[in-house]
């Protein structure tokens, strides 16, 4: 959510972080995690634990494995490349939006590869569960662009409450053929996170820019949990087209752009203020 300042646009989108956070605190800020434990066998006396919050991209989640293995930076990374995942095809081996967000057990014997496999074998489990392949048919979608879907609703709603919403208003507006506007979208093309988008920004030349480019962004733009991809699965119904986080709780949805730019005035007005903090 930009500034009222005639060099900043008002976005259609809730909101990028104000910054990226730390590794060390990823684990801390979650929120909703869904905890996986070794099948039949106690956990070993002594063994450790990754947790990946939801949305995390996979350079934050290759980030904190690597910290919680020990391991040099970049060996996670490095692994992702060289180990054969369970992706659908479409990903062409890139697996964004496949390490699924859960807490997962770690012993002496976990390595990049094993970790990462087992990230990528739960989030298919899970999405098989939420219905990802007949929901994307009924939505004239690929299972894989449901997962886009998923990532851009995870990245942009304030609260859970709001994913459905979120995930109409970008279905309404794929059907209309309108821009999706996602300022989440242009954050992953350009590595940051920020509420302020300006007109510079938009005009950036990437896949993810959907300012300028009609449809999806080739890939997700981080790691959805399962409440997400069951809200881009069944959304509910409505006719928004636009949505503003006022304050943290409170997102605003419409389908009338006047209305939307009143909503902005007043996000802008509580940032003035001091009152907003900037996560919303």
């Amino acid at each position: 959510m930009p500034h009222a300042s005639p060099r900043r646009t008002p976005r259609l989108t809730r909101r990028g972080r104000l910054a990226l956070l730390t590794a060390g605190l990823l684990a801390a800020a979650a929120t909703v995690v869904t905890v996986l434990l070794l099948p039949d066998e106690e956990s070993p006396r002594g063994q450790g634990s990754l947790t990946v919050p939801e949305g995390r991209r996979a350079t934050q989640v290759y980030a904190l494995a690597d910290q919680a293995l020990g391991l040099h930076a970049g060996a996670t990374r490095q692994a992702a490349k060289d180990t054969r995942l369970a992706l659908p095809d479409a990903a062409d081996g890139n697996p964004e939006g496949y390490l699924f967000p859960a807490t997962y057990p770690l012993d002496d014997s976990t390595t990049p590869a094993s970790l990462l496999t087992f990230m990528a074998e739960t989030a298919d489990e899970r999405f098989r569960r939420a219905g990802l392949d007949a929901g994307a048919r009924r939505l004239g979608l690929s299972p894989y662009q449901a997962v886009i879907l998923a990532s851009i609703v995870q990245a942009e709603a304030d609260t859970p409450g709001d994913m459905g919403k979120v995930a109409r208003v970008i279905h309404n507006r794929l059907d209309q053929d309108r821009a999706l506007q996602m300022d989440s979208t242009l954050n992953y093309a350009l590595g940051r996170s920020t509420l302020d988008t300006s007109h510079e920004d938009t005009r950036t030349d990437s896949p993810y820019n959907t300012y300028a480019r009609r449809g999806l962004p080739p890939t997700p733009i981080g790691n959805p949990g399962e409440h997400a991809l069951r809200a881009a699965l069944d959304p509910p119904a409505g006719d928004w087209l636009y949505f503003v986080t006022v304050r943290p709780g409170d997102t605003r949805f419409t389908d009338n752009y006047a209305e939307h730019r009143a909503h902005v005035e007043e996000f802008n007005r509580q940032r003035r203020s001091g009152s907003a903090d900037g996560t919303g």
